[in-house]
């Protein structure tokens, strides 16, 4: 049976994202397959992180034990888990409304086309990550109204490459689309004269909410 590497489990409410504001049950997966510059949960990468190993139906009793709906898989990259789909399955099947958010390099269709019902939250790396040459454009043929991508930029070359990118592939009218600043590296006001410059209509500024009611580092929240 396979056992999923968690780094930590709680519940918060959403820091980002379409949910931005609500409760969510959070589980954050171990490992990543990228290594962006500006990266705040390098930790949980870590070979030394302190993995709880747990199955799904052992993953589905604590969700549901929270009596929270909103569940958010985050990491890490969680699509790096195996046998990721059944764990999804068991969550989609007890009526939570499940996000995954995760980095822009892993295919998305096979589990689009298992659980229509599961929301997206698709990073696209921009330069300054160092990541960008890992993206799978591809994923967003796949992209509805209830998924997101998500850019987090850190100048301005960043914005210019995120315009040409929602642009070019028309996201603002496949998704939402998010602008969000890598906090402490870029003035959110830059963000919202570049969107003025632009006219970026249908894209939206989105800062992390747990930043500003925590401290930037705090885990847990």
């Amino acid at each position: 049976m396979a056992r999923f590497a968690v780094a930590e489990k709680f519940v918060s409410i959403n820091g980002e994202g379409a949910k931005a504001g609500e409760l969510a049950v959070f589980l954050r997966f171990c490992k990543c397959n990228l290594n962006c510059g500006y990266c705040d949960t390098r930790w949980a990468n870590s070979e030394a992180v302190k993995a709880e190993y747990m199955t799904a139906e052992e993953l589905l009793k604590y969700v549901k034990a929270t009596g929270v709906k909103n569940v958010t898989l985050t990491g890490g990259e969680p699509l790096l888990q195996g046998d990721i789909a059944r764990l999804l399955t068991l969550l989609v099947e007890e009526g939570a409304d499940v996000e995954i958010e995760t980095n822009g390099s892993m295919p998305v269709r096979a589990l689009k086309e298992l659980l229509p019902a599961l929301s997206f939250t698709v990073d696209y790396k921009l330069p300054s990550s160092g990541m960008e040459s890992h993206m799978l454009v591809e994923n967003f043929a796949y992209l509805s109204s209830c998924d997101t991508v998500k850019f987090v930029a850190g100048d301005r070359a960043d914005l210019i490459r995120a315009e040409e990118v929602i642009k070019k592939f028309g996201l603002v009218e496949k998704c939402r689309v998010y602008l969000s600043p890598v906090f402490g590296q870029i003035d959110p006001e830059k963000i919202v004269e570049f969107m003025k410059e632009k006219k970026l209509n249908g894209v939206r500024l989105q800062l992390q909410l747990h930043k500003f009611i925590w401290k930037p580092d705090e885990r847990g929240v």
